[in-house]
């Protein structure tokens, strides 16, 4: 009965945002995204992407609706913002890797979805070890996100010329979240991502020197570039002004055109 009340609640939210209506009259059958939209890569190809929605390395453990490729999509604005975020960077000797950006309103409804299900030992360990799964929504879970009005995404700094992190099922995760994920190529920042717990919090208790250091250097620098970070979680930032600040998109992430990137293993 929990389960049936929760789809219904689910699909009121989707036909409230008009999930599924958000095609805009430049889009196209074949790629629906509107032309205020572009690809990370066509922007900035230097900036590392390790798209966790469009495989099974991510708390659900299985690859996202919407999510059709391994690809970071933003409002123009924002990757242009990205693009000399990775500029200054550079000069310091590390780069930018993006892990979400956009996220169709589809994804998100699979996540309230997703929280309705039994708990999974592997995803407990992996992303919310000091809760239970029933705490998820909608402390962290919400029927709306961000992300789906294009100018947000989850990201981190890495080393300039990191090589990218095995792509994995996070399965053989053996360290909770609120250690680093020594299979991510990140900078030490305390906590693995999208890490569940209070220790992800961009200032919080329990941070090395190091590691405090490196959340202040990725906070600095983003805000130098008009971004503003979602103080619960160090690696969520939105660029500002937001070019929708009320709109909710749902167009899915379809491979660039004429594009040889790799697909997320499992995707």
């Amino acid at each position: 009965m929990f389960r049936h009340k929760r789809m219904a609640r689910v699909l009121l939210t989707m036909a409230a945002i008009g999930l599924g209506n958000t095609m805009s009259a430049s889009g196209s059958p074949k790629n629906p995204m509107p032309d205020s939209f572009v690809y990370l890569r066509d922007v900035d190809p230097t900036i590392q992407q390790d798209m966790r929605y469009a495989g099974r390395n991510n708390f659900t453990r299985r690859p996202v609706p919407g999510y059709d490729a391994p690809e970071c999509v933003l409002v123009r604005e924002a990757a242009e913002a990205l693009r000399a975020v990775q500029a200054e960077l550079k000069t310091m000797g590390y780069s930018l890797k993006v892990y979400d950006c956009y996220r169709p309103a589809q994804a998100v409804a699979a996540f309230v979805e997703w929280s309705s299900e039994l708990d999974d030992p592997i995803a407990k360990q992996s992303h919310y070890p000091n809760l239970s799964k029933s705490d998820l929504f909608p402390k962290y879970i919400a029927t709306r996100s961000g992300h789906s009005r294009g100018a947000t995404m989850d990201l981190t700094i890495i080393p300039i010329g990191s090589e990218p992190s095995p792509v994995t099922d996070g399965s053989s995760k053996a360290e909770p979240c609120t250690e680093s994920d020594p299979s991510d190529n990140s900078v030490d920042m305390g906590t693995a991502f999208d890490c569940f717990d209070l220790k992800a919090n961009t200032i919080t208790m329990g941070l090395t020197p190091l590691e405090a250091q490196n959340r202040q250097l990725l906070l600095d620098v983003m805000a130098r570039h008009s971004f503003q970070n979602y103080p619960k979680e160090f690696w969520h930032f939105t660029f500002q002004p937001e070019p929708y600040p009320d709109t909710y998109f749902d167009f899915p992430i379809l491979p660039r055109p004429g594009n040889s990137s790799e697909p997320t293993e499992d995707s």
